[in-house]
């Protein structure tokens, strides 16, 4: 199941949505309605405050519809699916080659930062690129949704954890980022870390450490790689980060990105106004989006 954020105009509030088939949504607190008896939040971030509790809900109405009220995907904006960031939570040097490619060192333990809601974007917004910085930078990331709360979870029980998956760029200004020892003032530039198009939930993907993972410049392929390459597995981080905080519905994870980013390329590969850049995780989706300068 594949569980969008979507309005039909910009003065609407964004509403989820569930893909019926690969060009139509359906609304998903109409179908509880309908078909449901208990109504779902309309509102994304009502929705992943309890996203385990209401995508089983949603997954029991769905085989009994029979026949939906469709909208077409052309006609609506797609949003950042869950509505809001809660917390974001990313991890770095987490692929052997993008380590190395960075002139780095293998990391014993997981490298954690955080972004915030300022920088999150949806599928279909521009990357803002400010003048702050000169040296902008993407990063395709399978990203984890967490769907309910979740402390000191064993590793073997971590997929009891995540009510989906969805795709991230962490867009990074890296002149920033390598000034301090510290990186988050090049990661949470505003308007600068798309997420989306969709959440696809937990049980459409039978092994996420089995994917394929790709970015585009203008067509160009970037960064081409697998998941089964990652250093610190699923399990291992949701096991790793709910030992020191607790995570809550709607928390995602970022799980870090492969080699190939633009920094080290011979000649440099950054980002310049105009720029299209385009995500591919296998079995999860593509998105799309425009670099601009503000």
């Amino acid at each position: 199941m594949k569980l969008v954020a979507y309005r039909k105009n910009k003065d609407e509030n964004y509403r989820v949505g569930v893909l019926t088939d690969a060009e139509s949504i359906a609304d998903v607190e109409s179908l509880s309605q309908q078909f449901g008896g208990k109504s779902l939040p309309a509102n994304p971030s009502e929705f992943y405050a309890h996203a385990s509790e209401y995508i089983e809900a949603l997954q029991k109405i769905l085989p009994e519809t029979g026949r939906y009220e469709n909208l077409s995907l052309q006609d609506v904006q797609l949003g950042m699916p869950l509505g809001e960031a809660r917390k974001v939570i990313c991890v770095g040097k987490n692929y052997q080659e993008h380590v190395h490619e960075m002139k780095s060192d293998i990391p014993d333990f997981p490298v954690l930062f955080a972004k915030f809601d300022n920088a999150i974007i949806g599928p279909e917004d521009d990357i803002y690129y400010p003048s702050i910085t000169e040296k902008l930078d993407y990063e395709a990331e399978l990203t984890i949704v967490i769907g309910k709360t979740a402390s000191k979870v064993k590793k073997e029980d971590a997929f009891d954890y995540i009510a989906g998956y969805t795709l991230a760029n962490d867009t990074s200004a890296r002149d920033l980022q390598k000034r301090t020892p510290q990186w988050l003032q090049g990661k949470s530039l505003d308007h600068t870390t798309p997420v989306g198009p969709w959440v696809v939930t937990k049980e459409e993907v039978d092994n996420p450490h089995e994917l394929a993972i790709r970015s585009y410049v203008n067509g160009e392929v970037r960064q081409s790689s697998n998941t089964a390459h990652l250093i610190f597995d699923i399990p291992f981080l949701i096991n790793f980060i709910s030992e020191i905080m607790t995570l809550e519905p709607g928390d995602i994870i970022l799980t870090g990105t492969p080699h190939g980013v633009g920094l080290a390329m011979e000649p440099s590969g950054l980002l310049q106004e105009g720029d299209r850049v385009k995500l591919e995780v296998e079995g999860i989706g593509t998105m799309e989006n425009q670099v601009k300068k503000v």
